[in-house]
C-alpha cells in the first residue's frame, strides 16, 4: 500500500544552486557525520547505505534535475520507498525554498505503527535545515556535526 507525505517548505538561507550541489553528491553525507557514525556508512557519488541496528538501508539518487530538483529511491531496504528534495527560488535573494515529498510502500502494520510519525521526522529535518542554514543548532544535533 503506498503512503505519501510531504514535508513542509522551510527557507533556507543558502542560494538555490549552493543548497542543491550540497545535496547532490551522497559522500557530503557522510563528511557531515560525527567520526564515530562514519564506519557503518558507505557511499560514492550516486548511492549511499548504513547499518543501523543490524539493517542495512541503502538509497540511490535516481534522477537529478540542476538546481531544482533531486529524486532518491531505496536500494537495500526492508521496503520500497522514494523521496523528493525540491529546491525552488525564495521571494527573498539567496534563500531557497525547500521541502521533501514522500512515497513509501507500507503495509498497514507498517502504516500504523511509522505513518504519522514520518510527517513529523519530515518536517523536522526541513526545521534543521533551515536553522544550520541560519548558524542555529537544532535540537538533538551532535557539537560534531558539519554543515
Amino acid at each position: 500500500m503506498s503512503a505519501q507525505y510531504s514535508s513542509k517548505h522551510g527557507i533556507v538561507s543558502r542560494p538555490q544552486a549552493e543548497l542543491y550541489m550540497a545535496f547532490t553528491d551522497m559522500r557530503n553525507f557522510v563528511a557531515m557525520l560525527p567520526e564515530d557514525r562514519k564506519k557503518d556508512v558507505t557511499a560514492d557519488f550516486d548511492t549511499i547505505s548504513a547499518t543501523v541496528q543490524g539493517f542495512t538501508v541503502g538509497v540511490k539518487v535516481t534522477r537529478r534535475e540542476p538546481y531544482v530538483y533531486i529524486e532518491l529511491q531505496d536500494n537495500g531496504a526492508p521496503f520500497h520507498f522514494m523521496v523528493s528534495l525540491h529546491f525552488a527560488e525564495a521571494s527573498e535573494p539567496g534563500k531557497t525554498d525547500f521541502w521533501i515529498d514522500l512515497v513509501a510502500d507500507l503495509n498497514m502494520m507498517m502504516k500504523m505503527m511509522i505513518g504519522g510519525k514520518l510527517k513529523d521526522a519530515l518536517d523536522k529535518l526541513v526545521d534543521a535545515l533551515v536553522a544550520v542554514s541560519e548558524g542555529r543548532r537544532p535540537e538533538g544535533m551532535p557539537e560534531d556535526f558539519k554543515f
